[in-house]
This record gives C-alpha cells, sequence and structure tokens, in this order.
C-alpha cells in the first residue's frame, strides 16, 4: 500500500518534470542572445543564394539536343541570320557563346576562338557570382557561433565571480545556455551553406565542362568543307 502511494507521488511529480523539459526551437533560439539574430540574417542570405543560384543554373542547362546540329546546319547553308535567332531564342550560355563565335565567322578562326574563349569567361564569372558569399557563410558562422559561446562563458564565469559564497546553478544557467545554442545555430548554418556551395559548385563544373565542349565542336564545325 504504502509502494503504491510512492509510486503514484513519483508519477505525478515525474509528469510536470517531462513537460517542463519540453522546449521547441524558436524558445531555444530566441534564449541564446543577439547573435542568434545574426546567424538568422546569414541563413536568409545563405537561402537566397542558393535558391537563386540553383534557379539560373537549371535554366542555363537546359537547352535542345538538337541544338548544335541545326547551328551546323544554318552556317554550311549559309543562314547565318538563322543560326543567330537559333541561338537568340534560348537564356543559355551555350547559346550565346555560339553566337559570339556566329558573329565573328569570316575572321580568322584564332579570332573566333578568342571571341569565344572570353564570352565564356564571362559567362562563368556570372555564374559564380554570390558563391563567395556564401562560401563565406559556410564559415563565418561556426565562428560567429563559437563567438556565442565564449561570450556566453564569460558571462557564466562573471556571475560566479560577483555570486561570493552563494554560489547558484541558475546564475550560470543563462551563460551556458547561450554559450551552447549560438554554437548549434552557428554549425547549423554553417552545414547548410557548406554543402549548399559544394553543390552549385559541382553543377557550375558540370555546365563549364558543356561549354568548352560546345566551343570545341563548334570551333570543329567551322573547319569542316563547306558542302559537308
Amino acid at each position: 500500500m504504502v509502494f503504491n502511494v510512492l509510486q503514484a507521488a513519483t508519477d505525478v511529480v515525474a509528469v510536470p518534470m517531462q513537460q517542463e523539459m519540453k522546449l521547441s526551437l524558436i524558445d531555444m533560439a530566441t534564449k541564446g542572445g543577439w547573435l542568434m539574430l545574426v546567424l538568422l540574417v546569414l541563413s536568409i542570405m545563405a537561402i537566397y543564394i542558393f535558391g537563386n543560384k540553383w534557379w539560373m543554373i537549371h535554366k542555363a542547362g537546359k537547352i535542345n539536343k538538337n541544338f548544335m546540329n541545326d547551328i551546323h546546319d544554318f552556317i554550311h547553308d549559309g543562314k547565318i541570320k538563322s543560326a543567330i535567332e537559333l541561338c537568340q531564342k534560348y537564356d543559355s550560355p551555350i547559346a550565346r557563346l555560339v553566337e559570339k563565335g556566329i558573329e565573328r565567322i569570316g575572321r580568322p578562326l584564332q579570332d573566333i576562338q578568342t571571341a569565344v574563349e572570353n564570352m565564356g569567361n564571362v559567362e562563368v564569372a556570372r555564374l559564380e557570382k554570390g558563391l563567395p558569399m556564401l562560401a563565406t557563410i559556410a564559415g563565418g558562422a561556426p565562428m560567429i557561433g563559437f563567438l556565442g559561446t565564449v561570450t556566453g562563458m564569460i558571462e557564466a564565469f562573471f556571475r560566479m565571480s560577483t555570486a561570493g559564497n552563494n554560489i547558484d546553478i541558475t546564475l550560470l544557467s543563462g551563460g551556458i545556455y547561450e554559450a551552447m545554442v549560438t554554437t548549434v545555430g552557428g554549425l547549423f548554418v554553417g552545414i547548410i551553406a557548406y554543402f549548399g556551395y559544394n553543390y552549385l559548385t559541382s553543377q557550375i563544373s558540370n555546365l563549364v565542362f558543356k561549354m568548352e565542349s560546345t566551343t570545341i565542336e563548334f570551333i570543329d564545325m567551322l573547319h569542316e568543307p563547306a558542302g559537308k
């Protein structure tokens, strides 16, 4: 009988304790201090840059698989204007490279190749615009989190030093809590930006490879006899 009463009392006490231990992400973030606002801004910037660059790369890679075959037919039929109009139908770096080369037809092949390569450098720079900021967020967010860790621990030890002999765990919990939350927040934002940066870099590398292959194919096309 006594055991049952004690067990019931323990269960009653355990339920509120379990309820108090529940903590939402919003509550955790708000208790992390002002550095969490900085991390929030960085996370929004990272998501915006990733979404914008992903959409740009996705559009840049969309081009008809018969594009170069059509360009080949137009050029060897002498329909230069039709070839340029076909390039202008696509919002793609590959099409702009070919268009730049077609506009130089009639000049030495070396001049055409140089013009196409220069255009390629411009397109690559356009694709990579914004990636340095994403890389900076990937490396800087964890450092900001660690800064919050240091400031939180300093606050905790300051409270301990001013408490004298009346040291209470509640005096330390606030600073330690801020230290842990900012560390988690910084690592979370950094990891997202890091994986996003590497993904975009790999996609750009694939697109650059297609651009280089198209450039070679276009130059080889100009070397072909006119009647082929």
